[in-house]
């Protein structure tokens, strides 16, 4: 029995770790964990999306009304990202992601039994509610499992997942409910949820010090990794309203809903564009349309790993790291911009891949920066307040871009204008965000 000491802003610690001294990497398999719920938060909500079609044929659903239980995801799932930061701070993210994952899959197959409209949008509804949980636990999880210098590299790659999950699972839910029918393959993919839940919940323990497998030397290694340090209370410092009395906060989530702004014409627009501009059928951009996902997948994962490095290698600040990441994401972000001057299909497509990868690529500091900056035990719920905002970037994107294309006729403008909000994203970063450090909380 090894004891292992340290300190919170509340007092000392001693937590109690039965390992030997031998380093391991048990908060790898956490980051696996966290990776793969992310993969399947993002496969269970393309479920109806490739299913709509059956839908309304089937249900007798008119077009618009498919349009309004699309939608109804997007604002429960918005709504709820305060709440939930919330109560994964409050109770921690055992139960806080062990929960979300399990209520969200248990929407996805109950989405089987759906008679019409109603229980469609109910249903709908109740799949944002679960799914808002997931980014914040996520974020608050790599606050407390992993030392500062490795914060980049796990938002990263558990973000990489949502690129994962977009790319494969339109043409692998379309196999699925070739073969099984639609009701059938939103059981089936319900239940992979509720069997990560499961394993979520055996594997997991809220810090590493209460985890059996984990030696002290690992211990040692995430707690002395860590400016700030984590005990065993979950005592939240102040209301979720008074973190807006923060300059970062802001620029964090008027930051963030640049970003997702651009980067939701990827999963809603960009198959209509590469069609009805560029020409291609629909096979041709079932492929194309995966390459921009594939590519930030790459990319995220590198981006991360890459400013842990520059972080620990003391050539920059924390804070010119983060910026430099952002704003250097940002600026590939605008060539989302100059997609429409190009004449060649194959330029388009690559200046779309490299504008995605650019998302991506701030993404991975976006995600670590509720870790840097969040007040003692308030890092889930600054990960939701920040996911919230840009989530209604999500929202307003493909509402905006569709109002510009019926006026004008054309994608060009619409192409443009995101990028003038990556500008506006640049600034941001560059002159509002200010000193990255955690907020220093009154008790």
């Amino acid at each position: 029995m090894t004891v292992v000491t340290g300190a919170t802003e509340t007092g000392p610690i001693a937590t109690s770790v039965t390992s030997s001294q031998k380093m391991t990497h048990i908060r790898w398999i956490v980051a696996g964990l966290m990776w793969l719920a992310i993969a399947i938060n993002y496969i269970d909500r393309t479920v109806l999306s490739a299913a709509a079609p059956h839908l309304i044929k089937e249900l007798d659903i008119p077009i618009d009304m498919m349009g309004l239980i699309m939608s109804a995801f997007f604002w429960s799932y918005a709504m709820l990202q305060i709440p939930a930061g919330w109560f994964c701070d409050k109770f921690g993210q055992k139960i806080g992601l062990g929960a979300s994952v399990a209520w969200w899959s248990v929407a996805t197959s109950a989405t089987s039994l759906a008679t019409g409209f109603t229980s469609l949008f109910g249903l709908r509804v109740a799949l944002g509610v679960g799914e808002a949980g997931a980014y914040p636990s996520n974020a608050g999880i790599a606050s407390k499992w992993f030392p500062d210098k490795e914060r980049a590299t796990v938002s990263g790659l558990f973000d990489s997942a949502s690129k994962f999950g977009g790319a494969v699972a339109m043409p692998l839910i379309v196999w699925m409910i070739s073969l099984a029918g639609w009701r059938m393959t939103f059981v089936i993919i319900g239940l992979v949820g509720v069997v990560w839940s499961v394993v979520w919940w055996w594997f997991y323990t809220d810090t590493p010090e209460t985890h059996k497998s984990v030696s002290a030397a690992e211990v040692a290694y995430i707690r002395d990794g860590q400016r700030r340090k984590h005990g065993t209370d979950k005592i939240i410092p102040m209301k979720w309203y008074e973190l807006l009395r923060y300059r970062n906060i802001w620029a964090m989530c008027l930051g963030f809903f640049t970003i997702n702004y651009i980067s939701y014409f990827f999963i809603t627009w960009l198959p209509t564009y590469l069609v009805k501009e560029q020409g291609m059928g629909m096979l041709t951009m079932g492929l194309v349309a995966s390459l921009p996902l594939l590519s930030g997948l790459v990319f995220e994962i590198l981006a991360g790993w890459l400013s842990d490095r520059v972080v620990r290698s003391k050539r920059l600040s924390l804070t010119a790291t983060r910026k430099l990441f952002l704003i250097g994401g940002l600026t590939m972000a605008l060539c989302i911009g100059l997609a429409p001057l190009s004449h060649s299909v194959v330029f388009t497509v690559a200046l779309l891949c490299i504008a995605k990868a650019g998302t991506t690529v701030a993404a991975s500091q976006v995600w670590a920066l509720p870790g840097d900056v969040a007040p003692r035990n308030m890092t889930s719920m600054v990960a939701g307040l920040q996911n919230m905002v840009s989530n209604f970037g999500g929202v307003v994107g493909p509402i905006v871009t569709g109002f510009i294309v019926a006026t004008t006729g054309s994608f060009s403008a619409a192409l443009m204008f995101s990028a003038g909000l990556g500008m506006l994203g640049i600034l941001n970063y560059a002159f509002f965000l200010g000193k990255v450090a955690p907020i220093q909380s009154v008790d």
